[in-house]
């Protein structure tokens, strides 16, 4: 076998790239725990200061920020060996809402079950999203939180036919997969004449949302529930929202029949998906590498654990989900938004 030297060259330094990315999760996971970016946002430190700042060891701390630097996630002054965070670096590691923090939380939680999805690859059983963990669950409501901060609210509900005005006026409201209730309480808190209802499967999840429902003093207008997407009930409902759901599921079929029948007639049905292209070739990209290694711990186990025979993954594309509504009895469906992670569908009776 005849190899470019060149080209594996290239190969191994992409290798060596993506190692130490790999381990900068941890990293970064140990200075979102320590308040170690928190404290070097303040001003410049030497190891040994930021240390005593944050009551850490200074030798773990000195090859921490060696390695953060090395990484480009901190700075490096050589002449006075202090690390400092630019503003957009202290921006994204100091946010506690922000994707950066949570994604890499998600991704090393998702990583503690390498011998359980070994093990699946080998016999094609499914892992349920509630055998992961913790860290999957807070981790994946800091991730996709700064997301629907930014739009849903601003962009994504108002592209909805008529439903801003229908919102301020006071509908009930079904949150579908709702996990700890980012999205529950973002609705909630910019409707105070609707009602809200946060559905999930994974007990601990509701649990977690109820709490932090109470602690936006939201318990009043906002309940979260224990049911399946195929169980839920308690309609008609003027909206049901799926966020980031729908292709984790085995049977979004039966998912999408549930939302028909528990919807008004002139209901609407908001599906926000991860951003993808209708090929694997359009999604072979920063982003669609993220969501395929997501989707290959998360997604389609979790659909493989369920009733249904589906398993979308997370790079399914718009067609599947059409197909889905369309064969639920949904006669209107189209795509209102699009933002570089996320793609928003409403499907109407």
């Amino acid at each position: 076998m005849a190899i470019d030297e060149q080209r594996l060259m290239e190969f191994l330094f992409k290798f060596v790239g993506d190692v130490g990315a790999t381990m900068a999760a941890g990293g970064v996971v140990i200075g979102d725990r320590l308040g170690l970016y928190h404290a070097l946002a303040e001003r410049p430190a030497l190891p040994d200061e930021l240390a005593e700042r944050t009551g850490t060891a200074p030798r773990y701390i000195e090859e921490w920020l060696r390695g953060q630097a090395a990484g480009g996630y901190v700075e490096y002054d050589a002449a006075s060996g202090r690390y400092s965070l630019t503003e957009e670096q202290a921006y994204a590691l100091t946010d506690p809402d922000g994707p950066v923090l949570g994604g890499f939380q998600l991704a090393l939680g998702a990583l503690k079950a390498e011998p359980e999805i070994t093990q699946a690859f080998r016999t094609g059983e499914g892992i349920g999203w509630h055998r992961h963990d913790a860290d999957v669950f807070a981790g994946c409501e800091r991730f996709f939180r700064f997301g629907y901060t930014a739009h849903l609210v601003n962009d994504w509900l108002p592209a909805l036919d008529g439903m801003e005005s229908r919102l301020r006026a006071g509908i009930r409201v079904a949150d579908i997969g709702c996990g700890h209730g980012a999205s529950t309480t973002l609705m909630a808190r910019a409707f105070p004449e609707s009602a809200f209802v946060g559905w999930d499967y994974h007990r601990d999840s509701v649990e977690r949302a109820r709490k932090q429902a109470g602690d936006l003093g939201l318990h009043d207008r906002v309940d979260f529930r224990v049911a399946g997407a195929q169980t839920f009930d308690d309609g008609p409902y003027g909206l049901v929202t799926t966020f980031d759901a729908l292709h984790d599921m085995g049977d979004p079929l039966g998912a999408a029949r549930r939302v028909r029948e528990q919807l008004a007639d002139d209901g609407t049905w908001m599906i926000v998906e991860p951003a993808a292209g209708s090929s694997v070739s359009e999604n072979l990209n920063p982003v669609g590498r993220a969501y395929y290694a997501f989707s290959a711990f998360l997604c389609v186990p979790n659909a493989l654990s369920q009733d249904g025979g589906y398993s979308m993954g997370a790079q399914a594309g718009e067609e599947p989900v059409r197909l889905v509504t369309t064969e639920a009895g949904f006669s209107r469906f189209r795509r209102v938004a699009q933002t570089p992670f996320n793609i928003v569908y409403e499907a109407r009776p």
